[in-house]
């Protein structure tokens, strides 16, 4: 049975606090699995989520500052000491290509597994791996750094009420999805288009065209806010969203279910991230993230 679930591992910036570890995020996408800005602690958040490192097919760090990469180095140590049977591919912004190193190769250990090195330095497609689109956008922050987008490709919606209208059933089925005409029907008669579901992730940035870009028709965003609207500038000086900001982007995208997350150690309360999130017009599912929380990415429409 295929999930597709976000699976929350931190949700601190800069600096964890006693409830909340450095970020790490993990995209259950049917069988393959995605990790986002390890931070320092991610190898035993995955432990008390019940993440096991055969479980990841796919890192994308959006940008090296710490509390989005030091979890790396044990990372990377992990899948290799478990001997994981299949490779890992690793994206990141290829101007950090020397942070990359350091945290691969922190400390000696055995490599047993292929790490392929996928770094990311312009906007576009950067894997099509089959199922879906992974792209990446840049944002705006001190340190260069990028958003990612995961896109499905639409199907189709076969429709039973015509399907049995024109006597099309059981193989007949099949092999009208295949070929495309049946005795004259086509599959158009009695199918729709079934949109193809959408993911993002958007770390430390201001608002830009990239943050627009990579929310726009989301079924689950999930988004910095790291600071309250009273603190907005705050943000626009150390490149972060507020609250506001992050659910204006979401009313405004069509987004379907929101995560706010990246919260500075000041507050001490998330009730203020809802309440601001719905007073700036967001209407849909939203959820403020807490630590080794599971959002299911929304059924289709």
């Amino acid at each position: 049975m295929s999930v597709r679930e976000l699976v929350v591992l931190g949700t601190a910036s800069q600096v964890p606090t006693r409830h909340r570890n450095h970020n790490g995020y993990l995209l259950r996408w049917d069988g393959e699995g995605i990790l986002f800005d390890p931070g320092e602690g991610t190898q035993r958040q995955m432990l008390r989520a019940g993440v096991a490192a055969h479980d990841l097919n796919r890192i994308c760090v959006t940008h090296f500052h710490g509390d989005h990469s030091l979890g790396l180095a044990g990372v990377i140590q992990r899948i290799n000491l478990d001997r994981v049977p299949h490779e890992v591919t690793a994206h990141y912004p290829r101007s950090g290509q020397r942070f990359f190193n350091r945290l691969r190769y922190a400390t000696a250990y055995r490599e047993t597994v292929e790490l392929v090195e996928a770094p990311v330095s312009a906007d576009g497609v950067i894997a099509e791996p089959g199922g879906y689109t992974l792209e990446a956008r840049k944002l705006s922050h001190p340190v260069e750094s990028y958003g990612y987008r995961l896109i499905e490709p639409d199907g189709r919606r076969m429709l039973p009420d015509r399907l049995a209208a024109h006597g099309i059933k059981g193989p007949d089925v099949g092999r009208l999805q295949r070929e495309g005409v049946l005795g004259g029907v086509s599959l158009d008669d009695v199918s729709e288009t079934r949109r193809g579901q959408r993911f993002a992730f958007v770390m430390d940035t201001r608002l830009c065209d990239g943050v627009y870009a990579l929310a726009e028709g989301c079924d689950l965003l999930v988004i910095e806010s790291t600071f309250l609207d009273e603190d907005e500038q705050l943000a626009v000086e150390h490149g972060h969203l507020t609250s506001g900001q992050a659910a204006r982007v979401a009313r405004d995208a069509g987004v379907r279910h929101l995560v706010l997350t990246h919260f500075s150690q000041r507050y001490s309360e998330p009730d203020a991230f809802e309440q601001q999130a719905r007073a700036a017009g967001f209407e849909g599912e939203l959820t403020v993230a807490h630590d080794l929380q599971r959002v299911p990415v929304p059924k289709r429409q």
